[in-house]
């Protein structure tokens, strides 16, 4: 008996490290990616061609640019806190990383004589989960802008630090209603409920606008890219980092994209459901793995076109002042999502009231 607990125990770490793996390089494959496509709108944006000659159509690019980044110099300032110094890309990079955790990527996969979740972790306070991993992220911004002892780092840490903090609030408010929908912290429950009905962006419209666009603040993607405005701050709080220390900071920046779009995508969207098709039937028909693996393709085009807008923004919309940042997410956001809250509350009341006073 102790031995199959065993046996079924390493199972279980096996195909989660294998998972990790795979969301891992997913996530480093489609950030590379999303600088390839950035470059390639900007260019269809602005009529000029954008990356064409490493590889056909310039698609070998982003490999042309990792290595530029690791045949870098390292160079580390000499007043500098080393150790700090180290840290704080390192660290941007791993909470980038770890909101993937709880996203619900696909149903399962039957292998192996077992049903396969391609879900890191269900856990019930999944929502939650992103927002402690998240808020972390502001301290690789802060560590890396105080470690340079650069005046203009420093500067910059600060501006992004407030703004994270900021759109923070607005963000958690802007959930809030759409949890005393779903009851549920879990996002694997919210994909499941909204497979059932109406994707939850049709109940709640202005806590996803909200969502989205605290989503571009704490990804510091234009009009909120103040904590690294060339021109007002020599680069921002990156200004000091080189070589790969500053490709983490910059490849941070597209795997929050990436993740954002995923999160929004599950939260809003019906993340892996695919739309107009009845998957349980789909799955008794045609087979559980080929439901999971068209569940998985629904939910990366749904990421994809997430991407594409961020993009498009950022190349269509000049950047805010940093008053003008500040104003939209304390006088404008955060009364917006209290005020979306109570409407939600009292539609709630009134619907088990059976649409009585």
């Amino acid at each position: 008996m102790h031995e199959m607990f065993l046996i079924i125990d390493w199972a279980i770490a096996i195909e989660k490290l294998v998972l990790i793996a795979v969301i891992v390089s997913l996530s480093l494959v489609v950030a590379m990616y999303e600088t390839y496509a950035e470059r390639k709108i900007a260019a269809f944006i602005q009529d000029r061609r954008g990356p064409s000659r490493a590889g056909p159509f310039g698609i070998l690019q982003p490999l042309a640019d990792g290595l530029k980044l690791f045949m870098k110099e390292e160079i580390v300032p000499n007043l500098s806190n080393k150790f700090l110094f180290v840290i704080g890309p390192g660290l941007a990079m791993l909470t980038a990383m770890m909101t993937s955790a709880v996203v619900p990527w696909s149903s399962h996969l039957h292998a192996f004589g077992r049903d396969i979740d391609l879900q890191i972790a269900d856990v019930n306070i999944g929502i939650l989960y992103i927002f402690g991993v998240v808020s972390m992220g502001v301290y690789g911004v802060m560590i890396g802008g105080w470690a340079s002892n650069n005046k203009f780092s420093l500067l910059a840490a600060i501006r992004g630090a407030s703004q994270i903090i900021s759109y923070e609030l607005a963000m958690g408010l802007s959930l809030i209603a759409l949890l005393m929908l779903s009851g549920s912290l879990s996002l694997r429950t919210i994909v499941e409920q909204q497979q059932d009905g109406w994707y939850y962006v049709f109940y709640q419209p202005l806590g996803f606008l909200i969502f989205l666009v605290c989503a571009f603040a704490e990804c510091n993607r234009t009009p909120f890219d103040l904590s690294e405005a060339e021109s007002e701050l020599n680069f921002g709080y990156h200004q000091e980092y080189s070589s790969m220390k500053l490709g983490f900071y910059l490849f941070a920046e597209y795997v929050n994209m990436f993740i954002s779009s995923a999160v929004m995508a599950t939260i809003f969207f019906g993340g892996y459901d695919i739309p107009f098709v009845n998957d349980a039937n789909f799955g008794a028909q045609h087979g559980q793995n080929l439901l999971a693996t068209l569940q998985g393709l629904s939910l990366f085009i749904k990421v994809v076109i997430f991407i594409f807008f961020f993009i498009w923004v950022r190349w269509t919309i000049p950047r805010f002042r940093y008053d003008q940042l500040m104003n939209l997410g304390w006088k404008g956001l955060i009364p917006l999502a209290l005020l979306n809250m109570l409407v939600t509350g009292f539609v709630i009341l009134l619907k088990q009231n059976n649409w009585h006073f």
